[in-house]
């Protein structure tokens, strides 16, 4: 719970706040507001619940207050970056302490189902994700100076590369599809969790077992 309340803390009532605090002279000015958001506020990257719905909540507020400010002249528009490298996504120190302290707060029955092997996984998935990760910041500035500067901007504006694509795919295809193409950008998971194996391995067992007694009545039949 900690990890949800931190992402809406930052994420969401941070933007809030400062929104709120500024709206007086934005009015007044007719100014501009440009927001920073995720593509996982729109879409279910799997394992990032807690940053998808903080992102979420964000984008549904601006969506909101484009509305309200409408009448004041007052534009608002939502950059949709795809993934870039910063400092703290590339920094192994940074993934070991997450991943000691994710097995610290687990509960103890949780991490048996899951299984340590299967987060260490996902740790490795994350860092090779964010090593793999833009390095050029260009698309999302340019993005900012036109949503500030161009006469008519847009309200959404899709920075980087692949956003476009994952939003028409996301928007026209079946979800089967869709949830496809996520899970093949993002975090490409082969174990199932501990407790899934052992289910799994339960049902050959089973099979196998049942098979064996199928084919020793199918030998004393023929015997008869």
């Amino acid at each position: 719970m900690s990890n949800y309340r931190g992402c809406m803390e930052v994420n969401f009532f941070g933007t809030l706040s400062i929104t709120k605090a500024f709206l007086p002279l934005l009015r007044q000015a007719k100014g501009r507001i440009v927001t920073i958001s995720s593509p996982a506020g729109d879409q279910p990257f799997p394992c990032l619940a807690a940053y998808g719905a903080s992102k979420a909540a964000l984008n549904l507020f601006i969506n909101t207050l484009r509305h309200e400010l409408e009448p004041w002249g007052v534009r608002v528009s939502t950059i949709l970056p795809s993934s870039y490298k910063t400092g703290q996504s590339s920094n192994h120190a940074y993934w070991e302490r997450q991943h000691k302290h994710l097995l610290q707060q687990l509960a103890p029955g949780l991490l048996d189902e899951y299984g340590d092997d299967y987060i260490a996984e996902t740790k490795e998935l994350f860092q090779n994700h964010a090593r793999t990760a833009n390095e050029d910041f260009s698309p999302v500035l340019d993005a900012i100076v036109r949503a500030l500067l161009s006469p008519q901007p847009l309200v959404r504006y899709y920075a980087g590369p692949g956003v476009g694509l994952m939003y028409f795919i996301y928007s026209y295809f079946p979800f089967s599809v869709s949830d496809k193409f996520l899970q093949k950008l993002f975090v490409k998971k082969k174990l199932m969790p501990r407790a899934l194996r052992k289910q799994s391995g339960l049902g050959v067992s089973l099979y196998h077992h049942n098979n064996n007694n199928n084919n020793n009545n199918n030998e004393e039949k023929l015997d008869k």
